[in-house]
């Protein structure tokens, strides 16, 4: 997979070029020589979103059985606030 890069001018005037582009792998498109976006194929942005797992999916672990986990935090020990002079 290759990155190709082109400024919103070349995207404009060639976006045949662009799209072929993508067929190897992103393009970054850049704005007066700063990335400001990415074309994908639609493969690409597909894979790339389909793998995202919120953290309430990740904590449920649906995959094991229903186990206890031992959780057993250390103790917090001090001062657990300050006052403040404003």
């Amino acid at each position: 997979m290759s990155i190709t890069t082109l400024s919103s001018r070349e995207l404009n005037q060639d976006v045949g070029k662009a799209k072929k582009a993508a067929r190897n792998g992103p393009v970054l498109i850049t704005d007066r020589g700063r990335p400001a976006h990415v074309l994908l194929t639609i493969e690409d942005y597909r894979q790339l979103t389909s793998n995202q797992v919120n953290i309430v999916e990740q904590l449920a672990m649906p995959e094991l059985p229903d186990i206890d986990i031992e959780f057993d935090p250390p103790r917090l020990t001090g001062q657990l606030f300050q006052t403040v002079d404003f």
